[in-house]
Order: structure tokens, then C-alpha cells, then sequence
């Protein structure tokens, strides 16, 4: 029985010798609802979001890199692609510079200003991965820190149809 269990376990975060695996398609979460932090940002409210990406790693010369190869195309055109994943040993990271654009209300111009962002997602061992992510926002009316819980839901392949094998 206790073999079935290490087996159960090391199925849902496969690893090598480097770290697990995150390959396939996965639905990635923003819980922006309830983001905080100092910048304006992190005040204005927004739903919830998630999109499905598909991760191909590669661990060949060095650490471990999730690549993004299939997804959507951000609407922030100042967004590095493709996102890139690096694993530290325990976790998957995303570091990245970009230009935040700065919603200040209907029909207010944007305010783009350089921002810095790292995102951790922390295999658990039911196969999804939690963490968070911080965007430092450098300057402009959104100046300060936005913090966001993220996961990272495995998405299946599509049940067959009735009867089939």
C-alpha cells in the first residue's frame, strides 16, 4: 500500500534529476480579485483570469526551463515572449521586465512605466502548482508593489466519445 502512495505521489510531480516536470497544457490563474499591495494598482478591481498554455521543459546545460510554445498572445505588447520558467530547486520562476500600463479610469490615457515582475508557481502533489506574483511598478501614478496568487491547473486531454477506447 505504501508503495502504491510513492507511486501515486511521484506520478502527479514527476521528476529528474534536476526537478520535476511541467510539460503539457495548463490552465494558468490569476486571483486578481484579490490582489494586493502599495501601487494603485493593486486597489482597482478586476475579475479573476486564466488562460491554457502549453509548457515544453528542457534540461539540457544547466537549470531546468518551462517554455511557453502555444498560448495566447498577451494584449501588453511589452511582455517577453515566449514566458520562460526557470527551476530554482523547489519552484518554477518567471522573472521579467516589462512596461506596466497604468488604467487610471474611462477615457484616462494609459501611464506605461517600467515595471519588474517575478512569479513563483510550488509543485504540490496533487499535480497543480501554487504561488505568486510580484510586479514592482517603477514610476507613474501606479509606483508601488502588486501582489497576485497564482496556480497552475494540469489540463487533461479531451474524454473520448461514448464506447470508445
Amino acid at each position: 500500500m505504501v508503495l502504491i502512495g510513492v507511486w501515486l505521489l511521484a506520478g502527479a510531480v514527476p521528476a529528474t534529476a534536476a526537478g520535476p516536470t511541467w510539460s503539457g497544457d495548463y490552465s494558468l490563474k490569476r486571483f486578481a480579485a484579490t490582489k494586493w499591495g502599495s501601487s494603485l494598482a493593486a486597489t482597482q478591481w478586476e475579475p479573476d483570469f486564466a488562460d491554457t498554455y502549453r509548457f515544453v521543459v528542457s534540461c539540457g546545460g544547466g537549470p531546468c526551463t518551462a517554455t511557453v510554445v502555444d498560448g495566447p498572445t498577451p494584449a501588453n505588447p511589452t511582455l517577453p515572449q515566449p514566458p520562460r520558467y526557470t527551476w530554482d530547486g523547489t519552484r518554477w520562476v518567471h522573472e521579467y521586465d516589462w512596461q506596466w500600463d497604468c488604467w487610471q479610469g474611462e477615457g484616462v490615457p494609459k501611464v506605461w512605466a517600467p515595471a519588474h515582475s517575478i512569479a513563483y508557481y510550488t509543485p504540490q502533489t496533487d499535480g497543480t502548482l501554487t504561488g505568486v506574483w510580484r510586479t514592482d511598478i517603477d514610476s507613474g501614478p501606479c509606483q508601488g508593489s502588486v501582489f497576485m496568487n497564482v496556480a497552475a491547473y494540469p489540463v487533461g486531454p479531451p474524454p473520448g466519445t461514448f464506447g470508445s477506447s
